[in-house]
């Protein structure tokens, strides 16, 4: 029996063990010194995703791109300017339609939408389109029966760079103008005030399809004076203190503008 365990290798013996356990990890982590920089859990792909996902992985990049100046140019960085239900777009619509309250700005100062300039904006476009078309057709035929008519696609190219152009480069002027003269503005909040402001056109464009000019005229000068009024009485709120009354008579007079531009473009 003695001799027998005596014979035994004692290479495996207990005291051997700690050296060569100790060795073998040395040497893993002096060949892959990153083993110990992974972290769980691993990436969402494809076979290459499967794995562990380092600490220097995509999430930290993509972390610090959305922080980045880049993020302007992302769609998702707009998302939250979107998240309005119909109850709220029909109370700011309702609001347009009375200036005289002027406390439209106070009801966006929490949570400005542009939900409302994309679909105003898009919306009149379409109906100066259709409907001055026809309010034409109606007066040449209430002139002259015997007048021919033909639909007029330019109609469509003028009002989409005329309504676009006037929602997207006025806010902006007025606010890198408020900007400039040390007044505080946010032109998020301006898109959504000038937008909102131009819903009366669309109810006033159904109304100038009556074939009399000057009850067209007294439509118009109405609907002008009351979106002119919406923007002043609101804008007034973001240049308390300040000595920017001329600002306040330009946006009046450009709602004004705008509103005998429709007149005299789509509706002759």
């Amino acid at each position: 029996m003695d001799e027998t365990y005596t014979n035994l290798p004692t290479s495996h013996l207990l005291g051997s063990v700690p050296a060569v356990i100790t060795d073998e990890k040395n040497g893993t982590d002096h060949e892959n010194p990153a083993a110990s920089m992974e972290t769980f859990p691993p990436i969402n792909g494809g076979d290459r995703g499967r794995g562990y996902q380092t600490l220097e992985g995509p999430s930290d990049s993509q972390q610090q791109t959305s922080n980045d100046w880049k993020g302007v140019f992302s769609v998702t960085s707009y998302t939250q300017y979107f998240n309005v239900d119909s109850d709220i777009v029909l109370n700011r619509l309702i609001s347009s339609l009375y200036p005289i309250g002027g406390d439209f700005s106070s009801k966006i100062d929490a949570n400005p939408d542009l939900y409302g300039l994309v679909w105003i904006t898009t919306t009149l476009v379409f109906v100066l389109a259709a409907l001055g078309n026809c309010a034409t057709f109606l007066m040449q035929k209430r002139s002259d029966h015997a007048t021919a008519w033909s639909f007029d696609v330019s109609y469509v190219n003028v009002a989409a760079g005329s309504v676009y152009g006037y929602a997207i480069v006025v806010p902006m002027a007025f606010y890198f103008s408020l900007q400039y003269l040390g007044s505080n503005s946010s032109l998020i909040r301006f898109w959504c005030l000038w937008g909102y402001s131009l819903f009366i056109f669309i109810l006033a464009s159904f109304l100038l399809l009556i074939p009399v000019e000057f009850l067209r005229w007294f439509i118009i000068l109405l609907s002008g004076a009351a979106s002119a009024s919406f923007v002043t009485l609101n804008l007034r709120s973001y240049i308390e203190g300040n000595n920017l009354s001329v600002m306040v008579v330009a946006a009046f007079f450009l709602q004004m503008a705008l509103a005998i531009f429709i007149k005299v473009r789509f509706f002759p």
